[in-house]
C-alpha cells in the first residue's frame, strides 16, 4: 500500500504538467447566424437614395470564430452588412459576454461593406428599421454564443496569398478639364473617383493597391476543417440583381472556400474587408465587358478562393499559439465647415424641391449643416491582436490601402493584416496627402468627417499596440 501511494505522488507532477498542457492547448469553435431580414421590403445602404429590397438573392450571415488559449478567449465576428455602428456592436458584445464570459474587449466585430444589405445606421437618405437593428444585434451576439458553445481542441495555421488582378485604385489623376465640380460648388478636386473606364482622360491612379489575401485557417485536433478567416482589400464587387439583398463576394467566398477545403455543414468560411477605402474591382484601363447578374461576384470569389486554397494546402498546423489582445480608445477631431460653406449649404436646402428626396448636392448640404451642429470630437475604438506570430489590427473606418500597407510594413509581427469597418463606423480614412487631393472620399459628410491627420494619429496608436503585444 505504501509503495502504491509513493507511486501516486511520484506521478502527480507529471499528471499536473499534462493537465496544464491540455488546458493551454488551443480550442476553437465557429458558427454562423442568419441575419437575412424575415420580412420585406427593407431599406438598403449603399446609395444616396433609399433603395428598397424586395427579396434576398442569397443569405446574409454573422460569421463567428472563437479561439481559446489558456485563460484567454477571443471572438471574431464578420457580418454581411454595409456598416454597423459602435452602439450596435457594443450592445451585441455585452449580450454575448454575459452568456460566454468572454470580455467584450476581447471581441473583434466587423462589417463586410456589401452595398446590398439592410440599412443598420442612418446614412444619406437611408433609414434603418428599429426591428431589424434589434434583430441584427441579437444575431451578432448569438453567433458568438453558438461559436463558444462549439469549442473543441483545435490547431491553426496562417499565411498570405497574392491576387493583384482583382483590386484597382479608384482615385485617378485625369487630364486637364476633366475634373467635375464637387457637391460644395467648388472645382478644387485634383482626382476623380471611378472615372470612365477605358477612357483616354486617365493619367494614373492616385494611390497603391494591396494584393494580399491574408488568412487564418483552423482545424480540429483530428484535422477536420473548422473555419477559415480571410482578409482582402476589395471594397465589394456588385452586379447584384436590382432590389435584392446579397452578401456580395464575401458570402460567395465563404461558400467556395468550404467546397475547396471539403468542409462539412459545421465549417464556417469568413471573408473580412481589409484596407479598401480607395479600392474597387474595376480595371479602369479597359472597358468593362457586360456581365450577367452575380457573374462577377462568382468570378472574383472563385479566383480568391483558388489562391487561398493553394496557399492553405501545404500549411503546417500548431496548437500552442499564444493569444494577446489590446484595445484602446482614441479621441479625434471632426472637420467643421467654414461660414462660406455653411451659407452655401443652407441656400441649397432652402431651394430644395423635395426634402424627402434630396439630390446628391442637397444631401451633402444637409450633411454640412448637421456636422456644424454636432460635436467637435469623436471617440473611436482600436484593437491589436497577436495569435502566435500573426498580427491582426482592427480599425472602425473605410481605410485607404496605403495606410494598411504601412501597418503591414512596420508591424513587428509578420504577417499582419487589418480588418476595417471594425467595432463601429467612423467613415473614410484617407491620409493627409490624399486629403490634399480631395475627391469623393474626403467630401465632408457622416461617411467622411475625421480630422485630416486622423490616419497619422491612428497609426501611431496601432504601432504602439503592436510593439507592446509582440514583446
Amino acid at each position: 500500500m505504501l509503495r502504491f501511494i509513493f507511486l501516486i505522488f511520484l506521478l502527480l507532477p507529471v499528471c499536473q504538467l499534462k493537465a496544464k498542457a491540455a488546458s493551454d492547448s488551443l480550442q476553437a469553435g465557429a458558427a454562423k447566424y442568419d441575419i437575412t431580414p424575415r420580412s420585406f421590403p427593407v431599406s438598403m445602404t449603399g446609395s444616396f437614395q433609399d433603395r428598397k429590397a424586395q427579396s434576398a438573392h442569397d443569405p446574409l450571415h454573422a460569421r463567428a470564430l472563437v479561439l481559446k488559449s489558456g485563460d484567454t478567449s477571443i471572438a471574431f465576428v464578420v457580418c454581411d452588412i454595409c456598416l454597423i455602428s459602435r452602439e450596435i456592436f457594443d450592445a451585441a458584445k455585452q449580450q454575448a459576454s454575459l452568456k460566454t464570459g468572454i470580455p467584450a474587449s476581447n471581441m473583434l466585430t466587423s462589417a463586410t461593406h456589401t452595398h446590398t444589405a439592410p440599412t443598420s445606421v442612418p446614412l444619406a437618405q437611408c433609414h434603418p428599421s428599429p426591428e431589424y437593428v434589434q434583430f441584427l444585434t441579437e444575431g451578432i451576439a448569438q453567433s458568438i454564443i453558438n461559436a463558444h458553445a462549439r469549442l473543441e481542441p483545435a490547431q491553426i495555421a496562417w499565411g498570405v496569398a497574392l491576387e493583384p488582378a482583382e483590386v484597382n485604385n479608384r482615385r485617378w489623376y485625369v487630364k486637364e478639364g476633366e475634373i467635375l465640380p464637387n457637391p460644395f460648388g467648388k472645382m478644387t478636386d485634383k482626382v476623380r473617383m471611378n472615372p470612365p473606364r477605358g477612357s483616354d482622360i486617365l493619367i494614373k491612379p492616385a494611390g497603391p493597391i494591396d494584393p494580399a489575401i491574408s488568412f487564418l485557417s483552423v482545424q480540429t485536433a483530428e484535422g477536420r476543417p473548422l473555419a477559415l478567416l480571410a482578409n482582402y482589400s476589395l471594397h465589394y464587387v456588385g452586379g447584384i440583381p436590382p432590389n435584392q439583398l446579397s452578401a456580395d463576394y464575401f458570402g460567395e467566398f465563404a461558400r467556395q472556400i468550404k467546397k475547396r477545403l471539403g468542409g462539412d455543414e459545421t465549417f464556417v468560411g469568413i471573408m473580412s474587408n481589409g484596407t479598401s477605402g480607395d479600392i474597387n474591382n474595376y480595371n479602369f484601363r479597359e472597358p468593362r465587358p457586360r456581365a450577367a447578374a452575380f457573374e462577377r461576384v462568382i468570378a472574383v470569389a472563385s479566383v480568391i478562393a483558388d489562391k487561398t486554397y493553394d496557399a492553405v494546402k501545404d500549411l503546417k498546423y500548431r496548437s500552442d499559439a499564444e493569444i494577446v489582445l489590446q484595445e484602446r480608445s482614441l479621441d479625434l477631431g471632426i472637420r467643421k465647415p467654414d461660414q462660406e460653406e455653411l451659407e452655401y449649404a443652407k441656400k441649397l436646402l432652402t431651394a430644395a424641391k423635395d426634402p424627402d428626396r434630396l439630390t446628391t448636392n442637397e444631401v451633402y448640404a444637409r450633411e454640412t449643416v448637421n456636422i456644424d451642429k454636432g460635436p467637435g470630437t469623436v471617440n473611436i475604438k482600436l484593437q491589436a491582436l497577436r495569435i502566435g506570430e500573426l498580427g491582426i489590427v482592427a480599425i472602425p473606418c473605410e481605410v485607404f490601402a496605403e495606410i494598411g500597407l504601412e501597418i503591414k510594413q512596420k508591424s513587428p509581427l509578420k504577417p499582419t493584416f487589418v480588418i476595417a469597418l471594425a467595432n463601429g463606423y467612423n467613415g473614410y480614412l484617407p491620409t493627409p496627402e490624399q486629403h490634399v487631393l480631395q475627391g469623393y472620399e474626403t467630401w465632408r459628410s457622416s461617411w467622411s468627417y475625421l480630422e485630416v491627420d486622423a490616419s497619422t494619429k491612428i497609426n501611431q496608436q496601432i504601432f504602439q499596440m503592436l510593439n507592446q503585444i509582440s514583446d
